[in-house]
């Protein structure tokens, strides 16, 4: 196999985004878009992959890290001028070159490899990926010969009547010989509409020496959307969404009404898991096998074991047992771990803190900063007070500890194993195992205080 090649392009500022966020930044089911290009990109065992930068430059650089090399388009003269941009790099290596706009986000990487194994054999030097349009308006026509060859690629703004009749339309994703590529961009001109340097014009150049050119028509024409303002990018949300639902449901996942279910494109779920409208899975979480979801949940970059059940919550950056049954209405903070078995019910929230299995928070409670273990009850309205204004402090309960309703453990402080603290106590000092602690004032009653207070009122 050659050695190959990917160009991104991604320097085009996008002003009718109209927005502060660099163009090919813009999420598309919680994933920028040029991160979904590279992604796809990357399954493709490349040698070398170059992202072309200008506007927004250092975020496109901070959002794909190492995933890519740079190069930057200073002044924005084109597509060709932008891929001219990597010839320090590539021009003097043999092999394949894909080139890729940074703005098609559902572009797959199955495609890629099907228009890469296309151009290999027909032994082309430029291989057109283009698509068939109902409404071809906007888009480059593909100009084919006689024998089905590609002649040559016309911009909508430069294409006569006949030519915008035609309805194979250019993708703006292409394989070049690579060092016949950017021999060829050193003889594109810029006489034209727009007075840019086009890369289509490459196609041309190398047809007229002669060489092969060839097409490959993806029949799935969602893949050629290039997200240029918002009403492109809410159809690439919806249709990237379509996508993913389709793949899960067909891996054994019940999605109760897909239309309702936003998945991001990096989670993982087990089979014969039911998600419930309203839900929200993003990130890199993973849901393992017999889970529930939803409805009306929210769980970002988070693990959760087989069977569990997580209604109408919200959980983020923690590991979550299996059997563990959470909600309705818990926050799940980032740095949480949850074992097996666990229970936080209703309007319990929790914050980088751990639970060994068995445990429960069954209700309006606040456990932060805590370190609990297994087998522990923790009684309603239950907070571990973790700041003093400055620090944050942690607070221990042993395995089998009972906590009494309406408690403030102030941190930080140890609950002892198998030890009491009874209701409505401020608890300080760390608790011995198996002792009760009661911290709160003895109750006093006055005999008749109510009725001397009503006769004072009267008069």
């Amino acid at each position: 196999m050659t050695n190959r090649y990917a160009v991104v392009l991604a320097a085009g500022q996008g002003t009718r985004m109209k927005s502060k966020l660099y163009k090919v930044l813009h999420p598309v089911c919680g994933k920028p878009m040029v991160q979904h290009v590279v992604d796809q990109l990357n399954t493709l065992d490349l040698q070398e992959l170059i992202t072309v930068v200008g506007f927004g430059a250092e975020k496109v650089q901070e959002q794909l890290g190492e995933d890519s090399h740079y190069v930057i388009q200073e002044e924005q003269l084109g597509t060709g001028h932008a891929v001219l941009q990597a010839d320090d790099i590539l021009a003097d290596k043999e092999g394949t070159t894909v080139v890729v706009c940074g703005d098609t986000p559902l572009l797959t990487g199955e495609t890629l490899q099907k228009l890469l194994d296309h151009h290999d054999a027909q032994g082309a030097k430029a291989t057109v990926l283009t698509a068939h349009a109902e409404d071809p308006h906007g888009y480059g026509r593909v100009i084919r010969g006689g024998n089905g060859q590609v002649e040559r690629i016309v911009e909508q703004k430069d294409a006569s009547e006949e030519e915008q009749a035609i309805q194979e339309i250019n993708t703006g994703t292409y394989c070049f010989d690579n060092a016949m590529l950017f021999d060829a961009l050193k003889n594109v001109s810029n006489d034209n509409v727009q007075g840019e340097y086009y890369l289509p014009d490459v196609v041309e150049i190398l047809k007229g020496q002669g060489e092969t050119i060839s097409a490959y028509q993806t029949p799935e024409f969602s893949e050629s959307l290039g997200v240029n303002d918002r009403v492109a990018l809410s159809k690439a949300e919806k249709l990237m969404k379509q996508r993913i639902n389709e793949q899960h449901m067909r891996n054994g996942v019940t999605l109760v009404d897909p239309e309702q279910t936003y998945i991001g494109p990096d989670v993982t779920i087990g089979r014969d898991v039911v998600i419930y409208p309203g839900s929200v899975l993003e990130g890199k979480t993973t849901i393992e096998d017999d889970a529930l979801i939803g409805p009306h949940s929210t769980i970002t970059n988070s693990h959760v074991g087989s069977e569990t059940t997580i209604k109408q919550s919200v959980a983020a950056d923690s590991k979550i047992g299996s059997r563990v049954q959470i909600g309705p209405f818990a926050h799940i903070r980032p740095q949480s771990s949850l074992g097996d078995d666990v229970k936080v019910g209703n309007f319990v929230e929790v914050k980088k803190a751990s639970f060994g299995d068995g445990s429960k928070a069954s209700h309006l409670s606040y456990i932060g900063d805590a370190e609990v273990g297994s087998g522990v009850n923790i009684g309603c309205g239950t907070i571990t007070v973790n700041y003093d204004g400055e620090n944050k402090h942690l607070t221990t309960i042993e395995d089998d500890a009972f906590i009494g309703c309406n408690s403030n453990l102030i941190a930080p402080v140890t609950v002892g194993k198998g030890a009491y603290v009874a209701a409505g106590s401020t608890i300080n000092q760390d608790v011995p195992s198996e002792a009760l602690s009661i911290a709160r004032s003895r109750q006093t009653n006055k005999e008749g205080y109510a009725s001397k207070m009503k006769s004072i009122k009267k008069d």
